[in-house]
């Protein structure tokens, strides 16, 4: 038994039985309450790249990014864990509502903890605010168990490992500050552990357009965030007299990179969903946005960093300052590429491209205007992408180099590529 697209709430829609929704249900899309619940995310996110960049800035780069990347797994995970599990499960009745307004209130008390633990490693607020997002996904798990035979223990998997690890986050705030990263290592690998031990029961019905449409509006919030933290900085720079002509470098090269970044992720976004189609390839993809998300942010606080460092302050030599932006834009372009473009060998010119501008851009460190210099590599790997398209597009070609009528790198034609949800193994 699945669940249609549920209506808009109404006076009958109190409660409904949380049944499993169709993997290929008709015009799925992010729901507003979705929606909501990204723009209160990118509240924490904004929190911890601020912490990040107020870390790289004062010198403490290693401190800052270690910080950073343990503050924004919490951020991470809460979001995918509550997207996977609203595109098999929405039912948008007043209980489903509830428990992820509960969810987005954690989201808010973990971004009000974000920066004492970035800076400080004072984890406990964050703590809090992530096992009570947690938990509410716990009890939505319990909800689905009831309503859905097929894939009760299922549920109950996700409900029961869920529930474990947070007793361990829990404790670790008593643990010795000595063992803090070890445990954080170990808790880590149990969280991500528990979707694949969970799945192996029988796989849930997520909507793979809905999953690949999540994930991309969730990327243009964030680069979004990017802007407006480099916004401010810039803003700030202003307000101290620093001239316009001193930062039109780094004005420049930032637009030009946010808007690559952002050409670059959804060139190829139309058929990310022909690519989700075993539980494999879904946690591959779904686990390599962190990456995705976490450097998006990071440019950002790699950009507002460089505006301080051309006024003056700041505790960076020249090649860290531009290490701290071009370093963020190279690990964003290595994920996509691997996560949408890279279908198999490097078999012709546009396998190549993408490797080559990583390549550059990290060079790009060492010179005189790295900011400026990166905006123009990005900006010319989209140029040069376009050619190439242009040209397979005239021989035959899709835009992914294959013949037309075929799956990406596959050879098979899109309806065999595209079968049924599978569990690993399988």
């Amino acid at each position: 038994m699945s669940l249609s697209q549920p209506s808009p709430l109404s006076p009958a829609s109190w409660h409904r039985p949380m049944v499993a929704r169709l993997s290929d249900e008709q015009h799925r899309t992010a729901t507003m309450l979705e929606l909501f619940f990204d723009l209160c995310f990118v509240t924490a996110v904004a929190q911890a790249a601020t912490a990040f960049e107020h870390e790289l800035a004062g010198g403490h780069i290693g401190h800052g990014v270690l910080g950073y990347a343990m503050v924004f797994f919490a951020i991470w995970w809460a979001w995918m864990n509550f997207t996977w599990f609203a595109s098999a499960y929405d039912t948008d009745d007043v209980p489903y509502r509830l428990l992820t307004l509960v969810q987005i209130t954690g989201a808010l008390v973990l971004a009000a903890g974000a920066s004492q633990a970035l800076q400080h490693e004072d984890f406990t607020v964050i703590t809090w605010g992530y096992v009570i997002m947690r938990l509410a996904m716990v009890t939505q798990w319990l909800r689905a168990a009831r309503s859905d035979p097929e894939r009760r223990s299922t549920c109950l998997r996700y409900a029961v490992g869920i529930f474990v690890v947070q007793i361990g986050w829990v404790v670790r705030l008593a643990l010795p500050e000595d063992t803090g990263l070890a445990t954080f290592g170990l808790l880590v690998l149990a969280e991500i552990a528990v979707p694949a031990w969970a799945e192996r029961s029988a796989t849930t019905t997520w909507h793979p357009h809905h999953i690949a449409e999540r994930y991309g509006l969730f990327t243009l919030i964030v680069l979004g965030e990017s802007i407006t933290a480099a916004t401010g900085a810039v803003h700030a720079a202003l307000d101290s007299h620093t001239a316009l002509g001193d930062l039109a470098a780094l004005v420049v090269g930032g637009i030009l990179t946010v808007f690559a970044l952002w050409w670059l992720y959804f060139a190829r976004s139309a058929r990310v969903h022909d690519r989700l189609t075993t539980l494999r390839m879904a946690l591959l993809w779904g686990y390599g946005h962190y990456l995705v998300f976490a450097s998006a942010a990071a440019v950002g606080a790699g950009l507002a960093v460089n505006v301080a460092h051309t006024t003056g302050h700041g505790h960076l030599s020249d090649r860290s300052a531009a290490a701290v932006y071009t370093i963020p834009v190279a690990v964003f372009v290595t994920l996509v590429w691997l996560l949408h473009h890279r279908t198999g060998g490097l078999r012709r010119a546009a396998d190549v491209l993408h490797p080559v501008a990583v390549l550059a851009v990290l060079a790009a460190t060492f010179a005189p205007s790295p900011v400026l210099v990166t905006g123009i590599i990005t900006a010319l790997l989209i140029a040069a992408t376009l050619v190439l398209s242009a040209r397979g597009d005239a021989g035959g070609q899709t835009d992914e180099g294959t013949t037309a009528g075929t799956d990406t790198g596959t050879g098979t034609p899109p309806a065999a590529a595209e079968g049924p949800h599978t569990p690993p193994g399988s």
